[in-house]
């Protein structure tokens, strides 16, 4: 599904990956850790083509990224789903417009969109809480609709940057447990995330990334 090849990230002086090979296989379910600027985020943004890489080669849904033209990003883009630390909702829509931002803008029929929308919200139990303005959701509801919108369009591959960063343990574990259930249906999901207590006692793969370099590239629990 991904496939990392000898990659490299140079920004200016700063090398932010190096010499990255790694396997991710459809329907995996993969943990990155490592600390502060150790390279996370950057290969979540490789994955997504927000960056390209400087050396060596990736492929995502055996496409090559690098032969991937600008017209094309956006249909690889489809294909994945995106969460993030901070859930970027827009304050001035309401929770099921935020949530079928993505549908709206792929030209999906308005009757598709409320099928799709409702069914994303109804998964992270938020069904109730379509017609209310993200003021009005606490911080984990938030990062719930977050999780909708990036799953609304049935993405082959669920990325997600830190999304437990903001949460108290209980909450973290349910945010965890609704990534766990779309990686159950054949979502590959990918999650990077310093909290290493939180995932220590789950039993997928969980790789190590320290000053751009991978340390522990097969950890898995038994």
């Amino acid at each position: 599904m991904i496939s990392f090849q000898n990659v490299c990230k140079y920004y200016a002086n700063h090398c932010a990956l190096s010499d990255i090979t790694l396997d991710i296989a459809t329907g995996e379910m993969l943990f990155i850790t490592g600390h502060s600027g150790a390279g996370k985020t950057t290969l979540l943004k490789l994955i997504m083509k927000i960056e390209q890489c400087s050396q060596g080669q990736l492929f995502v849904d055996d496409q090559n990224c690098a032969r991937i033209t600008k017209k094309r990003i956006p249909h690889l883009r489809q294909k994945i789903g995106m969460v993030f630390q901070n859930p970027r909702l827009l304050n001035n829509r309401n929770i099921f417009d935020n949530v079928a931002l993505p549908l709206v803008i792929q030209g999906y029929s308005r009757s598709e969109i409320k099928k799709r929308v409702r069914a994303a919200l109804d998964k992270v139990g938020l069904n109730n809480k379509e017609t209310l303005p993200p003021k009005a959701l606490s911080f984990g509801e938030q990062q719930r609709v977050g999780i909708a919108r990036a799953v609304v369009n049935t993405p082959k591959i669920l990325l997600a940057d830190e999304p437990t960063g903001n949460l108290d343990p209980l909450l973290s574990s349910e945010i965890l447990a609704l990534f766990s259930a779309f990686n159950a249906v054949g979502t590959t999901v990918v999650i990077a995330t310093h909290d290493l207590a939180l995932i220590a006692s789950l039993s997928y793969r969980i790789i190590t990334l320290k000053q751009g370099k991978l340390i522990q590239p097969f950890q898995q629990k038994q």
